[in-house]
């Protein structure tokens, strides 16, 4: 047997004052998107937005309805929409913003499973890293380098045969 130690550069943030000008700007557009998320049952609001390798930056929020699992997160809304609209242009960085409307939220709250594995197959499909920046209503910042820093060991094509 082999023990393996598997870890990420992660950078906090102590608020999205200490973000640069281009983060920053990433992150108040997450932060706008997710003030128009559709969540009345969770009461869970998310944004996302992604700046795109031509400059351009995406929008999306969290899309919920009564039969729960049908609904989709702002982070593949806004992939997907990226990806209709802009096939062939890389996602540099996609900034993530979450809150509550039953409680403050003071801390970031990563991407779930199913977000995580389709900024995987777009990381795998463009050949480059995607950053992701991640907050809540208030607090501090959390970056990491690319989604195999926070899903290592991902699924991919390479199963399939």
């Amino acid at each position: 047997m082999v023990k393996k130690n598997i870890s990420f550069e992660l950078m906090v943030y102590d608020s999205k004052e200490e973000l640069g000008e281009l983060d920053s700007k990433l992150m108040e557009a997450a932060i706008e998107a997710r003030k128009k998320a559709y969540s009345p049952y969770s009461k869970f609001e998310v944004g996302a937005a992604i700046l795109l390798g031509n400059g351009e930056v995406v929008q999306g929020n969290n899309q919920e309805n009564a039969c729960y699992p049908a609904g989709l997160c702002a982070e593949r809304v806004a992939i997907y929409y990226a990806a209709a609209k802009y096939p062939d242009v890389p996602i540099v960085t996609i900034a993530i913003s979450a809150t509550s409307k039953n409680y403050v939220m003071d801390t970031p709250a990563a991407p779930c499973g199913n977000c995580r594995q389709s900024i995987s197959e777009y990381e795998i499909k463009q050949k480059s890293p995607i950053a992701i920046l991640m907050t809540g209503e208030t607090g501090s910042v959390l970056k990491c380098h690319s989604v195999s820093d926070i899903l290592p060991l991902a699924f991919n094509s390479t199963f399939l045969g």
